[in-house]
């Protein structure tokens, strides 16, 4: 089987000079992780196969949430309706050509750590005639024969964070750890969800200034002893990683087979699933799909 057998088309794009609010948007309604950005302003909606331009990079859903809680004083005297594309894509296109090998695809995809490969006719020839994702390939891996269990190709190191703690500490802690995800827990450090970059990404979590939003929330005080309680002022918080986890967490146990965490993964939309025994044991991502896609024996 070959990369053309399993890319996706169309291929959407978006104008280097598009606020990255209209990127967010296109990926929201048409349920895209990535888009490939041209030079020239587009004033419809098109895909790569109804343009001649030229593409001059990627954005992904990753790119936008970098862009949230930065600390640098032009992020924060920018509303993010006026941050153009290109201050967030990637310049760099990594291509693979239809005949290559799914193989190939994934080596190149852990290689250079990105999520997704254009599909380019021919070396002479660059029109892209589609996109491969790591989604594509988890799919694949789904239907193919291995008898390995996710213990096999699991992580074993993996990211909690506690469920009120803020958005901030939740970017932060993922940052420092260089992970693109992280398993939200409560007091008894039982799953509870998950927050990825694409939830950073795609939440509303800037105000019109750019800034972390905030809730507010009423406290509640006795008048008197065992009297009832009033709502006597209004504070606000921030908001914190229940605010935004993805709720329905899906977790496996560790003895499931790799082709159906794989099945389970992309029937879900999902890119990372908690291994838990009677406790968190590990984490089954996109990176190991890919990994053992590359390492069939």
């Amino acid at each position: 089987m070959k990369v053309r057998d399993i890319m996706s088309t169309p291929v959407h794009i978006i104008a280097s000079d598009e606020p990255i609010s209209r990127a967010r948007n296109l990926m929201l309604k048409h349920n895209l992780s990535r888009l490939v950005v041209i030079e020239k302003p587009q004033h419809d909606e098109k895909s790569l196969e109804n343009s001649e331009e030229k593409p001059i990079g990627i954005v992904t859903k990753t790119d936008l949430s970098h862009r949230i809680d930065q600390a640098g004083p032009q992020w924060r005297r920018r509303p993010i309706d006026n941050i153009p594309v290109n201050v967030v894509m990637t310049p760099d296109i990594i291509t693979i050509y239809p005949d290559a090998s799914i193989t190939q695809a994934a080596e190149l995809i852990l290689d250079n750590n990105i999520s997704g490969l254009p599909v380019i006719r021919s070396e002479s020839d660059n029109k892209l005639i589609g996109i491969l994702s790591k989604h594509d390939i988890i799919k694949y891996y789904s239907t193919i024969d291995d008898h390995r269990i996710v213990e096999d190709i699991m992580d074993d190191f993996f990211l909690t964070v506690h469920r009120h703690h803020t958005i901030s500490h939740v970017i932060r802690e993922m940052n420092d750890n260089e992970v693109d995800r992280v398993i939200i827990v409560d007091n008894g450090h039982h799953p509870v969800g998950i927050i990825t970059k694409t939830n950073i990404a795609m939440s509303k979590m800037i105000n019109t200034q750019g800034e972390l939003i905030s809730k507010d929330i009423k406290m509640a005080r006795k008048d008197r002893s065992g009297g009832e309680k009033i709502f006597r002022y209004v504070r606000e918080v921030s908001i914190v990683a229940e605010d935004i986890m993805s709720e329905s967490i899906i977790t496996l146990d560790a003895t499931t087979r790799a082709v159906q965490a794989a099945k389970i993964m992309s029937d879900n939309h999902v890119k990372g699933i908690p291994i838990v025994n009677d406790k968190i044991k590990g984490i089954v991502t996109a990176r190991n799909i890919l990994q053992a896609v590359i390492n069939q024996k």
